[in-house]
């Protein structure tokens, strides 16, 4: 099994295909990291030899921004955006969407499940 970034490759997958499952990287960036290592994307991993696995590892250390550093960045931008007080920073910290979307008929994903209605709370209330 390759290990690349930290991340164990399915073996029986494409290349171009398992490359994906490392963070940061997508379709497009695969195809772009195989020509640039020279090696063929409908490759299995399973069939790859180490020097063909080295020269993608190389390939991918030479972009850079996968995986950890990857995550580490977007983290701190967003911690950045909520220390100058920016309306994205705040929309971060509500944990409401950030990019223009309406609240208020959808984003049950990012604001949770429903709660419930007052009058709701007024019947339980007067029941007891």
């Amino acid at each position: 099994m390759a290990r690349i970034a930290g991340v164990d490759l399915p073996r029986n997958k494409h290349v171009n295909i398992a490359l994906t499952y490392i963070f940061g990287i997508g379709h497009s960036r695969a195809r772009r990291l195989l020509t640039i290592a020279k090696v063929e994307s409908i490759k299995k991993v399973q069939d790859l030899n180490e020097e063909e696995v080295n020269r993608i590892r190389q390939a991918i250390e030479g972009e850079g921004g996968v995986e950890g550093d990857l995550r580490k960045d977007i983290s701190m931008n967003i911690k950045r955006l909520i220390e100058i007080g920016s309306y994205r920073g705040y929309r971060h910290r509500r944990n409401l969407p950030v990019r223009g979307q309406r609240t208020h008929t959808n984003a049950r994903t990012r604001k949770g499940p429903r709660k419930g209605t007052v009058a709701n709370k007024k019947k339980a209330a007067a029941k007891t």
